[in-house]
């Protein structure tokens, strides 16, 4: 079963990329992201949209 909602750790793990770039992703606002009480959370939509976003501008 998929998690609707993911951790900055498990985004990173499933980018192949650090967890100061998934910060970084967040802050540009490349990577749509939201709180609950202090932990950051990114949605399985925000980051397939961010991929299908990437993959587009990377084939034109």
């Amino acid at each position: 079963m998929k998690k609707a909602v993911l951790t900055v750790d498990q985004v990173a793990e499933h980018l192949g990329i650090s967890r100061w770039k998934v910060h970084d992703l967040i802050r540009s606002r490349e990577l749509a992201s939201f709180k609950i009480g202090r932990c950051r959370r990114i949605s399985e939509a925000a980051l397939d949209t961010y991929v299908s976003l990437r993959t587009e501008q990377e084939a034109a």
